[in-house]
């Protein structure tokens, strides 16, 4: 059976200082003001004066099924076999931004070449199981990468869950 690389997001540990969304523009030379990779969401729960606020830092869930990879008229958006990671081969990609509205995350984004999202930063010589730069980067830890097993395992004990889509089984854990 094939590894299924992941990311896993402590919410109690996110301050939101951004850095992983900077690393990742850095390293994948995404100019500012433009489309972003991963991006910091804040979510507000409760009422005055009970009101709570968490960071989740999200990217391409690089799901067990990805919807995007089926609904690819061009063929340009595969998963790889080796690790799970969802990439696109941008040469093959037409913009026909099919795979944006096949997203139940609305993770495609478009750029003049076509579309883009988080590869793991394997285009940028990480190799597949090690750190992408937005983990490596992460200044509390929040942001985890690894094996689904593996982040399981790490997770055991702590409220957390893999993220809800059983038609694409994305490949995130939040608690």
């Amino acid at each position: 059976m094939a590894k299924q690389y992941g990311f896993y997001m402590d919410t109690e540990r996110c301050i939101k200082c951004w850095a992983c969304e900077v690393a990742c523009k850095q390293w994948n030379g995404i100019e500012a003001g433009t489309i972003a990779r991963r991006k910091v969401h804040e979510v507000e729960s409760g009422t005055f004066p009970n009101v709570t606020r968490k960071f989740v830092s999200m990217s391409c869930m690089h799901c067990g099924d990805p919807a995007c990879a089926k609904v690819c008229p061009a063929g340009a958006i595969s998963k790889r076999g080796e690790d799970g990671i969802v990439v696109v081969d941008k040469e093959k990609c037409i913009g026909c931004r099919y795979c944006f509205f096949a997203c139940p995350f609305g993770v495609p984004q478009y750029t003049e070449a076509g579309m883009d999202k988080c590869d793991c930063c394997i285009g940028n010589g990480v190799t597949p199981g090690d750190m992408p730069h937005c983990v490596a980067t992460c200044p509390t830890q929040a942001l985890q990468y690894g094996e689904m097993g593996e982040l399981a395992e790490k997770v055991a004990g702590k409220k957390a869950r893999q993220m809800a889509d059983s038609a694409t089984k994305p490949s995130v854990v939040v608690s």
